[in-house]
């Protein structure tokens, strides 16, 4: 791959000892940051995310038979299972798995394939390592199978191994920044129309500093699905109450009914879920246009609203996160900050001034360890391109 180095030199390696013939294709495809619009995804609304410069990198080769063997190289652990087996394991290789059982519902007879797997997307942390492994895997996969498909489809194969197969009722947030992604730009995605716009961020004053919780994050727990099925709930009791018609497909087509109608006809945490999401469609918008007005008090402003609606409505942040979140503006340098990715844990964002970089992590840094007892893990990530597949030779 064009930058991976020695990374990936390491990989070739480790791929011919694994299975004692070279790689035929190499795909990777990055992880993500979401600038703002969490929770929107599932609900048809709007999204600003970004891919950011750490990939997931998936060598791949045909087999002649119907067997996948799968090696994640940075666990130390190895799979193997036949592509027509739809069973879950309930670990990472669920995520291979899955692309396969969702190529199968094309219509796809895959043959089988052995994968060599490495990541420097931090995993359960809210950066998608699931959908850079996902849309990796689809995009490594289909190329191999001399399948007509391009990022698109890559990523909505992989949307659908993890909603389908996995069981995250997740949207394709994760899956479309991942695969489209564009070097110094965002992407606002309408979820619901699948249209997806870059907006530039190449020349802005100020960087994207992540700061990890400490608390590690897995959507497959349950508290992700749960918030899907309240959504679902909110929604059904707004149509039930005439708010909307019965055609309404998610909570974002409720855009223009009145909050205190709203408020009326939902019991309180169903309606505190659906303000969240109505509420964070319009920030998006809103962040947007601040964006193209260099307006970077209201984006620090947008970000701290952001956060309130997720702790409050939305109920996924952690005593830590809110810390973080609270405690970032108060820094040298810092616009604003919120939790990014689905919460309860992981990485909290903060938009930092350039010039106020290292100041600004240091003191996030040493108040967090004040606070806590510990060092938070910290990165600087930039809007980077998205998920690429190349071949490596002519055998």
């Amino acid at each position: 791959m064009e930058d991976g180095g020695r990374w990936v030199e390491t990989a070739l390696s480790a791929f011919r000892r694994e299975y004692g013939r070279d790689a035929q294709w190499a795909a990777s495809a990055p992880g993500r940051v979401n600038l703002i619009g969490e929770h929107t995804d599932y609900n048809g609304g709007l999204a600003l995310p970004c891919a950011i410069d750490r990939e997931t990198l998936v060598l791949l080769a045909p087999c002649n038979d119907s067997r996948v063997r799968a090696s994640a190289w940075d666990l130390a652990e190895s799979v193997e299972f036949d592509v027509g087996v739809s069973r879950r394991r309930g670990d990472w290789s669920d995520y291979v798995r899955g692309i396969f059982f969702a190529l199968a519902e094309k219509g796809v007879q895959a043959s089988g394939f052995d994968l060599g797997i490495v990541s420097r997307v931090p995993m359960n942390s809210g950066l998608s390592s699931s959908a850079a492994l996902g849309v990796a895997v689809a995009g490594g996969v289909s190329e191999g199978l001399g399948l007509e498909m391009g990022p698109r489809d890559w990523a909505h194969i992989a949307h659908r191994s993890e909603s389908g197969f996995v069981g995250v009722g997740c949207g394709l947030l994760d899956h479309f920044a991942s695969a489209l992604g564009q070097e110094g730009h965002a992407l606002r995605i309408d979820c619901r129309s699948e249209q997806v716009e870059a907006i530039s961020v190449a020349g802005e004053p100020f960087g994207l500093l992540l700061v990890h919780s400490g608390v590690e994050r897995r959507l497959a727990d349950g508290t992700y699905g749960v918030r899907v099925d309240e959504c679902r709930r909110a929604l059904d009791a707004a149509v039930r109450a005439g708010l909307a018609p019965p055609s309404a497909r998610t909570l974002s087509d409720l855009a223009g009914v009145e909050m205190e109608a709203l408020e009326a006809a939902l019991e309180p945490l169903l309606f505190r879920r659906a303000r969240h999401v109505l509420s964070e469609n319009e920030r998006v918008e809103a962040f947007c246009k601040a964006l193209a007005g260099g307006d970077l008090q209201g984006l620090g402003s947008l970000l701290a609203e952001a956060q309130a609606s997720l702790a409050e409505d939305y109920a996924v942040s952690t005593p830590e996160i809110d810390w973080l979140c609270a405690f970032g503006p108060s820094c040298e340098g810092v616009l604003g900050s919120r939790l990014t990715g689905a919460g309860l844990g992981g990485f909290t964002l903060h938009l930092v001034l350039t010039d106020s970089r290292e100041v600004a992590e240091e003191q996030i840094s040493r108040g967090f360890e004040a606070r806590f007892g510990r060092r938070p893990q910290s990165l600087w990530v930039r809007p980077s391109r998205g998920a690429r597949v190349e071949a490596l030779g002519d055998d």
